[in-house]
């Protein structure tokens, strides 16, 4: 009996299996969203339908992936993660299916644009935090770094094997194994995502439960609460320059970068597969840089990693547009390991801030400052679009894109410590 004791006692505690599924979902939904940018070129091939016509389509997805994020937020705290991701699989799963029989440009954006925003969305970043600021009050940073970076990590499984089946059998193939992947989630999610602590029991990992996990709610319904917290950031400053920043940071990634950089490096003789294969490795890479910046996130500033890194990315897109040619060189391979490492660290410091800032209203805050994100990346993906398709080149998307990223990084900066404000708050009531 002691030693079934002990075993009992070394079993992992519920919030990692739970983290465990998250991670396994967000993979899978980065990896469904980011197929895009292989499918461009061939779409472009059977098609004949213009850089800007199919970037358009990757635009609706963009923008509705960070729309629904706010809303799927209050839907989880009202519903439950359960339910809201398997619904978001099987979404994704028809949008991505449904491709097949498409002979008309606005199909694609119904079926890649709507359904496939929607669903992919649904299991964002939001749902990271969701799960972070649930389930954990240790290492909360470390948590929200690793899966965050597990939804880059889509990049590494999928795109490389996407860019293989589209040149072998078809781009029809690869929306084929996107629609059976996400299917193929749906009983993992199911089994074992567990809502919150308190339904099984227990505390969250680390101790009693977060202050500022958002409460259960029966009164409000989830789109009410999400435009009411949006309502209450509005009218704070710092809302605005995180929101503000983080639409730059959508745009100088999977904006210009996720969805162009496979037909930039086309232009100039690289095979798609290479290219893939390239910005499948900045997913490698971003793993190790997201996962140690949500460490750093406990750790220093926030605010000051912002501004590193903001800063960082711009002076790298600058080398960009020089860096292409048809064939990897180490100069290119530099590029991707410096950007990799950047691509979305941003994440842990501005779910931080966002929790720090607006307590129970972090997590939905959170959702309307990643909407900003897509929003970013929308208009990104878009402009990048009609920038090739009139000039014949991304080099000023690329120049745009650095030039963005160094006004983010004043952006970041402007942001007052929170030591400061909490200080300035606790003098103005003394005062009173």
């Amino acid at each position: 009996m002691t030693q079934l004791a002990a075993v009992l006692r070394r079993r992992p505690h519920r919030a990692w299996i739970v983290a465990t599924v998250a991670l396994v979902a967000l993979i899978g939904a980065a990896g469904f969203r980011s197929a895009p940018g292989v499918l461009l070129v061939p779409l472009q091939d059977e098609f004949g339908w213009s850089t800007a016509t199919i970037s358009f389509a990757v635009s609706v997805n963009l923008l509705l992936y960070g729309l629904t994020a706010p809303f799927a937020a209050a839907l989880m705290d009202r519903f439950g993660m359960r339910q809201v991701v398997t619904t978001a699989l099987v979404v994704v799963a028809a949008g991505s299916g449904l491709t097949v029989f498409m002979s008309a440009s606005w199909q694609l954006i119904v079926c890649w644009g709507l359904l496939v925003g929607l669903g992919t969305g649904s299991m964002a970043v939001v749902f990271a935090a969701t799960v972070a600021n649930r389930w954990f009050t240790r290492s909360r940073g470390l948590v929200t770094g690793v899966l965050t970076a597990g939804g880059t990590a889509g990049q590494l499984v999928f795109l490389p094997v996407l860019a293989f089946l589209s040149e072998e059998t078809g781009w029809r193939a690869a929306s084929l194994v996107i629609a059976a992947a996400s299917l193929a989630v749906v009983p993992l999610v199911w089994a074992f995502l567990t809502d919150r602590p308190e339904d099984i029991g227990i505390e969250p990992y680390g101790g009693a439960p977060a202050a500022t996990a958002p409460l259960r709610s029966s009164t409000v319904g989830p789109a009410r609460a999400a435009v009411q917290a949006l309502r209450r950031a509005t009218h704070r400053p710092v809302f605005w320059l995180l929101a503000g920043s983080f639409a730059i940071c959508g745009a100088t990634t999977v904006g210009v970068v996720g969805t162009h950089f496979i037909p930039a490096a086309h232009d100039h003789g690289m095979r798609g597969t290479t290219a893939a294969g390239l910005l499948a490795l900045v997913g490698l890479f971003d793993i190790v840089g997201t996962i140690a910046s949500g460490w750093l996130t406990d750790r220093v500033d926030s605010r000051l990693l912002l501004g590193w890194y903001y800063g960082l990315r711009g002076l790298s897109l600058i080398a960009l547009p020089f860096l292409f040619s048809a064939t990897p060189h180490p100069s290119m391979l530099i590029f991707i390991i410096f950007y990799g490492l950047d691509w979305i660290a941003t994440v842990p410091p501005t779910v931080a801030l966002c929790r720090e800032e607006f307590g129970a209203d972090g997590t939905m805050v959170f959702g309307w400052v990643f909407a900003s994100h897509q929003i970013g990346a929308a208009i990104a993906a878009s402009a990048a679009g009609i920038l090739r398709t009139e000039a014949g080149t991304y080099d000023i998307a690329w120049f745009a894109a650095a030039a963005l990223c160094l006004f983010a990084a004043g952006m970041s900066l402007a942001l007052r410590p929170q030591g400061a404000r909490t200080a300035e708050r606790d003098a103005s009531a003394l005062t009173r």
